[in-house]
């Protein structure tokens, strides 16, 4: 997720990067993962992820539920 999120970090526009950031993770990423993902930044608070793929996650979960 960090990976995706330094991409898109570099856009000028900072909603719409964090909106790709939730888009491109709710497009590439199975169910599964996804569930694990959010599951993570539930209970250990998404310690270790950059702050705009929190950012994504918090403003975008319920696409990637």
């Amino acid at each position: 997720a960090n990976s995706i999120g330094a991409f898109f970090e570099a856009m000028p526009d900072h909603p719409q990067a964090v909106a790709d950031v939730a888009g491109h993770i709710s497009r590439s990423w199975e169910p599964r993962m996804r569930r694990a993902l959010l599951a993570y930044v539930d209970n250990e608070g998404g310690a270790g992820l950059s702050e705009i793929v929190r950012e994504a996650l918090a403003n975008h979960r319920a696409a990637l539920e």
